[in-house]
């Protein structure tokens, strides 16, 4: 049966707002290069959605606004770092910004770049000038394009899988680069800095025509006049290495190796995407589909089938329908693969069984493969920052100063030195343990190490409620609780947004907090501690004082009835949400202290010693044992 290309989704109406400024914009100059030349403090709406492009949000501060008065105008400026490769230059530019323009804080983003916060209209240019002329970017973090390219993070430099992943990762970051001139025109006057020569491959791949992949005799060969319907997300990874969120992803690719270690090809998964609409039920989140196997001669081919495919068949008159999962959730995974065989010019191998993926953050000081080292260190979410006695920021910035270390920014918007010689490792410690910073993952409380949270308040335009700033207090409510019921040892994945596009990937927490209000948050749960599972919403709008009170039954509900060694996400998706819903309503909290016995008991002395032995060997509650075992007895009675 041969199966035909799918038509396009029906156009409602006519073409988004966004679109005709899209076009109008001669590639992306107009109105940004005039109105930067212009003594305001902010730009029009119409050069605002070109701004993204060049990787700026225009924002405001809202602890700042006062009624009548014009709001405090700031921008934020994110970078382009693929694989999260920040060479040590570009780092000690980006802290001098910081001070000289910014906020006096850096923040690492969960796309593995950093974002700066704080800066004025005027100050713009030259921000974006010194970060170019130190071997950064911002083009393109932001827009209706190709985002940052993740990698995982780890420097394995004994790994020709790892290796690989950065290569591709920067080579598919190059392939997908807008091609216009309006950056280095607007930017630096017109002076283009190379900061790497691009693959003549990759160089090669952009041109390459014939299934209609390219628009010719165009500025932009791959994007044309209008770029993408929405922005385009992309990761490449190991079989294995989950770092990334790999199902999170509009596009992901996993390396494909032989027995000798050398590349063959790549996997290639599609769909993924958080960004929804509360109280919108044709925006949803999903995770990515199974698509195909490429190999690496042909892989620049198909990321551009697929590209096109979303090009020349996304929404383009509803935003909030414009990204790549809604097309595939309508076509289907079949008839979307119909089509990129189209613009691919042959039919696709079938994807090639891999193994289960792991969650990993690469923390602490670990072997690199050549005799040096690099050392993961935690950054509570994403914030660098000098902080009374805590001065991670300053560091960083000493160790980067006296060492000259690169960096890869990890996608928990942790920070990675490496290539360091085992003879500093001392010294490092030094700077840090007098700075106040941690170099031991162990020593880090669980439910922060795992945490995530977006930025929100008070520069996110798009912030419902607080995040970044609420999320500290309230893991420390939930420490609390838990330990209130005796689960000292238990943690899960938590991820908090202040509003529903997700940029923290709350969606596949084990305990996701989405805003939904003002001090308010949808609640989510059910996804994996190793991000490979849709969590799920269970309460709509929770407020911020009646947290405790929320998950208490549910934790003595997981307490009380999880399998052995079972991961709170695992036993919310096991159970249910009727099940969660049905102790829930029925739970009374108990009158005497949590912890002591309410209900005696006498046991023989052998049975006590055998039952305390196997809580001992299992690292679990006697009162657990005893309770699994009377459950399974009940139930086996006829």
């Amino acid at each position: 049966m041969v199966k035909s290309a799918p038509a396009p989704i029906a156009k409602r109406d006519k073409p988004s707002k966004v679109e005709g400024i899209k076009e109008r914009s001669n590639f992306l100059r107009e109105p940004v290069a005039t109105q930067i030349l212009e003594d305001t403090t902010h730009f029009t709406e119409e050069a605002v959605q070109l701004l993204k492009f060049h990787g700026s949000y225009q924002q405001d501060n809202r602890d700042n606004r006062v009624k009548g008065q014009e709001k405090d105008y700031q921008f934020m400026l994110r970078t382009r770092n693929p694989g999260g490769f920040v060479p040590p230059q570009l780092y000690l530019a980006l802290d001098n910004l910081s001070d000289e323009h910014g906020n006096h804080t850096l923040r690492v983003t969960t796309r593995q770049g950093f974002q700066l916060h704080g800066i004025l209209k005027k100050n713009l240019k030259a921000a974006i000038a010194s970060i170019v002329k130190n071997m950064g970017s911002t083009l393109g973090a932001c827009g209706d394009l190709n985002r940052n390219v993740m990698a995982p993070p780890a420097p394995f430099k004994n790994r020709r899988d790892y290796q690989y992943a950065w290569e591709y990762a920067n080579n598919i970051a190059d392939l997908l680069t807008p091609q216009t001139g309006a950056y280095y025109e607007i930017w630096l006057d017109g002076e283009k800095i190379i900061s790497a020569e691009e693959s003549p491959e990759v160089k090669a791949a952009r041109q390459r025509n014939g299934t209609g992949t390219i628009i010719h005799d165009n500025e932009e060969p791959i994007y044309g006049t209008h770029y993408m319907p929405r922005k385009f997300k992309v990761s490449v990874t190991v079989p294995g290495d989950n770092s990334v969120d790999l199902y999170s992803q509009d596009l992901t690719l996993v390396v494909i190796t032989n027995q000798q270690g050398e590349l063959e090809g790549f996997n290639v998964f599609a769909g993924g995407g958080f960004g929804r609409t509360h109280n919108k039920e044709e925006t949803f989140a999903r995770i990515a589909d199974e698509i195909c196997y490429v190999d690496k001669d042909d892989v620049y081919q198909l990321v551009k089938a697929i590209v096109a495919t979303q090009r020349d068949y996304g929404d383009r008159t509803e935003r909030r329908h414009a990204r790549l999962k809604y097309l595939i959730n309508e076509w289907g995974v079949d008839n979307f693969r119909t089509q990129v065989e189209d613009y691919f010019g042959k039919p696709v191998a079938p994807f090639k069984p891999l193994p289960e993926f792991k969650y990993y953050d690469f923390l602490g000081w670990n072997e690199q493969g050549d005799g040096k080292l690099f050392l993961g260190i935690s950054v509570d979410n994403g914030r660098v920052k000098d902080d009374g006695s805590f001065q991670l920021k300053t560091a960083l910035r000493e160790v980067v100063e006296q060492f000259n270390l690169p960096m890869r920014l990890t996608p928990h918007h942790n920070i990675i030195f490496y290539d360091i010689e085992p003879a500093n490792k001392s010294a490092i410690q030094e700077i840090l343990h007098r700075c106040g910073i941690v170099d031991d993952p162990k020593t880090i409380e669980p439910l922060v190490r795992y945490a995530m949270a977006c930025p929100a308040l008070p520069t996110c335009s798009l912030a419902i409620t607080e995040s970044e700033r609420a999320i500290p207090g309230i893991l420390e409510r939930i420490r609390t609780l838990l330990n209130k019921l005796g689960l000292q040892k238990e943690h899960f994945v938590v991820r908090m947004t202040g509003c529903p596009n997700g940029c923290a990937r709350p969606y596949m927490a084990e305990l996701g907090f989405v805003g939904s209000a003002p001090e308010s948050y949808q609640v989510w749960l059910g996804g994996s501690p190793d991000q490979t599972r849709l969590a799920q919403p269970y309460i709509d709008r929770l407020h911020d004082n009646d947290i405790e009170s929320f998950l208490e039954p549910i934790f003595v509900y997981f307490k009380n009835f999880r399998k052995y060694e079972e991961s709170f996400g695992d036993f919310c998706d096991r159970l249910g949400f009727d099940a969660l819903r049905e102790f829930a309503a029925t739970y009374q909290p108990p009158t005497t202290a949590i912890g002591k016995s309410r209900h005696r008991v006498s046991l023989k002395d052998e049975v006590y010693l055998k039952l305390k032995e196997a809580a001992n060997s299992q690292n679990r509650p006697m009162t657990e044992l005893v309770n699994e075992a009377l459950e399974a007895y009940f139930q086996n009675l006829p």
